[in-house]
């Protein structure tokens, strides 16, 4: 056997060739592969894992509506003494918390847009930097006008962070990969959920008056300096894209991109942002599951009433708080097994429709039963519907688009309308609903049903379009 033979044959064994132009002959589930999958996770995951972590506390609130709802701790600081401190009226607290959408909203698509043609290992480390070294500042806030702004920039900055998170993913996994790992990634939210609040109460009453400084000062400077500590790792950790980045050998970038599918080799001669734009306007897909994901959020609205609804069976103080925890862990593990099996079957679609139906269940069996360890234990199933449907959702949808640019604009777009249901879904659960919260329960009951008849609408219609159509050999579509 000559040398170009025995070559030949060496790389066929371990399930890759190149043809006679030099060009890569992809061969699915080689040892190869293998190793260079484990060798991504091991560089993309648990960075990207911790830097949602950080991102998340400062979502979470331990108030009325505990949870993420205003992005920054902001309720946390408000117990802590911050509504008192800056004379704030509660139409001036609202105002607070909801102009944080608006530049959330208005800067999805252009951090995308800066995304697709920049360094992710540079990009999502400096957005992390920017928000936390704000988060030490807010320490100067003394005024409604300055926590004004203050919200504000921190929504421009902060939205860049989730949809570029998305984008890159969907740039190193082929579609029969992602649901577990965005499942995995989605575990940041539960586990910051479940202890989120507990450690911002716990900064508040612990560093009160320290130094001089309030407890919901404190609360900001400790955690924006733990989130650039995070970010200073995250530059030497993340990669870039699979044609850039330095840690791959010249082979295994090859199969990298190979791996992906025609057309998923997205380094080459770029289109321009407004062409890009048109594209994604002009794609129905952007506009179906920009619905989809925004009804999928409005339901997950609940999880900023956990606390209120633990009151409500008769827990109270700081029970009520820790009751929540286990409603987080049952999402967790049943969110991870349906992320594998969602994989493992390549039906994204049926599975989130399956969750959606499991949460119909628990949600009418939450409001028409009056035992209170039945609720519960029906909360945490309900809990686990959502936390299961969005991130298989979500690694679904990103599959759905195809170029780099005009995905990460359509990704942005139904990122942002997405999560506008967070300043409307505080109104489905009125006090004045004690116990039984019937309204709550019944719209987010229609809500999920709704989210399942679009979801298999579209999958129906859209089965065999973007890259959740292209098959990979031995996968099932």
């Amino acid at each position: 056997m000559d040398d170009k033979h025995e070559v030949q044959h060496m790389e066929l064994e371990a399930g890759s060739t190149k043809n006679e132009g030099g060009l890569y002959n992809y061969v699915p589930g080689s040892d190869e592969e293998k190793r260079l999958v484990r060798k991504i996770d091991r560089h993309l995951l648990p960075m990207l894992w911790i830097m949602y972590v950080f991102k998340l506390l400062e979502w979470f609130k331990a108030d009325r509506t505990t949870s993420y709802i205003d992005r920054s701790n902001i309720g946390n600081a408000k117990v802590g003494g911050m509504q008192a401190d800056l004379k704030l009226s509660s139409s001036d607290y609202s105002l607070v918390l909801s102009i944080f959408f608006v530049g959330y909203l208005l800067n999805e698509v252009p951090c995308n847009m800066i995304l697709s043609r920049s360094t992710p290992s540079i990009f999502l480390p400096t957005v992390m930097v920017l928000w936390g070294g704000m988060s030490i500042g807010a320490k100067g806030v003394n005024s409604l006008g300055g926590m004004v702004a203050f919200r504000l920039v921190l929504g421009l900055v902060e939205a860049g962070f989730f949809p570029g998170v998305m984008l890159l993913m969907s740039c190193w996994y082929k579609p029969v990969e992602m649901s577990k790992r965005i499942a995995l990634f989605y575990t940041a939210s539960l586990v910051s959920g479940a202890f989120g609040g507990l450690l911002a109460g716990g900064i508040i009453e612990g560093m009160e008056g320290v130094a001089g400084t309030r407890g919901w000062q404190w609360l900001f400077i400790i955690e924006g300096l733990a989130t650039v500590v995070i970010a200073c790792v995250a530059y030497f950790v993340l990669p870039n894209y699979p044609t850039t980045t330095k840690w791959l050998s010249d082979s295994e970038r090859e199969l990298a991109v190979a791996r992906l599918g025609t057309g998923r080799d997205e380094e080459g001669e770029h289109m321009s942002h407004w062409q890009a734009f048109k594209i994604a306007l002009k794609d129905p897909k952007t506009w179906v599951f920009m619905l989809i994901y925004n009804v999928l959020n409005s339901v997950g609205t609940i999880s900023y009433f956990f606390p209120t609804l633990m009151t409500s069976l008769g827990y109270k103080g700081r029970k009520a708080q820790f009751m929540t925890t286990p409603i987080y862990c049952v999402a967790l593990v049943i969110s991870v097994i349906n992320g594998w099996n969602a994989d493992r079957t390549g039906q994204k679609a049926y599975t989130v429709i399956g969750a959606c139906l499991c949460g119909i269940i628990s949600f009418i069996i939450c409001v028409t039963v009056h035992n209170n360890a039945v609720r519960y234990t029906f909360i945490c199933f309900g809990g686990a519907a959502i936390w299961t449907s969005v991130p298989i959702f979500l690694s679904w949808m990103v599959t759905m688009f195809d170029g780099r640019e005009p995905r990460a604009i359509s990704i942005a777009l139904i990122n942002g309308v997405g999560n506008l249901s967070s300043v409307y879904g505080s109104f489905f659960w009125p006090s004045s609903d004690a116990p039984q919260y019937v309204t709550g329960f019944s719209i987010t009951t229609a809500l999920i049903g709704f989210a399942a008849i679009l979801v298999a609408l579209a999958k129906w219609r859209y089965q065999d379009k973007g890259f959740a159509g292209i098959p990979q050999r031995g996968t099932r579509w």
